[in-house]
């Protein structure tokens, strides 16, 4: 069976580069650039399984994003979270070549990161999909 995880990838990507209030509170990046200006999300692991029924090909991935900050508190990490849910959670997606079943952020864990200044957040989302035929 092909992997989902690129025609996935692809999909997120263009979903929260394409909303202009998620890109006015921060950038979106595949891989990030360094210097990278915050916040900004990134496009993190995927983990793929095979998810058969009696008669599709299906697949669960599970997709991690990351949310970077400066802001001194988790305010700012909480309204881009708010807009990823927006964007993804129990939403329709198009993913080429497969049929996206259901789409949920599964959780999400805000901490502080080693470097005192940054707050850092992997939001992971699970998607169920079917192969079209």
């Amino acid at each position: 069976m092909a992997t989902a995880a690129w025609p996935l990838q692809q999909a997120v990507y263009q979903r929260l580069t394409g909303d202009p209030d998620l890109t006015a509170l921060a950038g979106v990046y595949d891989e990030v650039p360094e210097p990278a200006p915050y916040p900004h999300v990134s496009v993190g692991e995927v983990i793929e399984e095979p998810d058969d029924t009696h008669d599709r090909q299906g697949l669960t991935v599970a997709f991690v994003l990351h949310v970077w900050s400066k802001y001194r508190g988790y305010s700012e990490i909480g309204r881009i979270l708010a807009h990823l849910d927006r964007l993804l959670d129990r939403q329709p997606l198009d993913v080429v070549g497969f049929e996206v079943v259901a789409i949920f952020r599964e959780h999400h864990r805000i901490m502080r990161d080693p470097d005192p200044t940054i707050r850092h957040c992997p939001v992971r989302h699970r998607v169920w999909l079917n192969k079209e035929t």
